[in-house]
């Protein structure tokens, strides 16, 4: 299950693991201009850890997923 939030700067993404058990803690996924956080709480550290994506780095992982074992590099339209 996911839910899409939109709001003022940011897209929300919150992906719910539903699988078997045990169950992983709550996906965030926040969509900004320049960059894209990752989040989940780990019960482990009583924390949330954090990853900060470029768009860039956004854009070569969505390609990787598709993509066969080897190394690639994405051509970019410069603007």
């Amino acid at each position: 299950m996911f839910s899409i939030e939109h709001e003022f700067d940011a897209t929300v993404v919150t992906l719910v693991d539903e699988g078997a058990r045990p169950l992983g803690e709550d996906v965030i996924i926040h969509l900004f201009e320049d960059c894209i956080t990752i989040e989940q709480y780990d019960p482990r550290s009583d924390s949330v850890q954090k990853i900060t994506f470029s768009n860039n780095q956004a854009q070569d992982l969505a390609a990787a997923l598709d993509l066969p074992e080897g190394v690639y590099m994405l051509k970019r339209n410069s603007t």
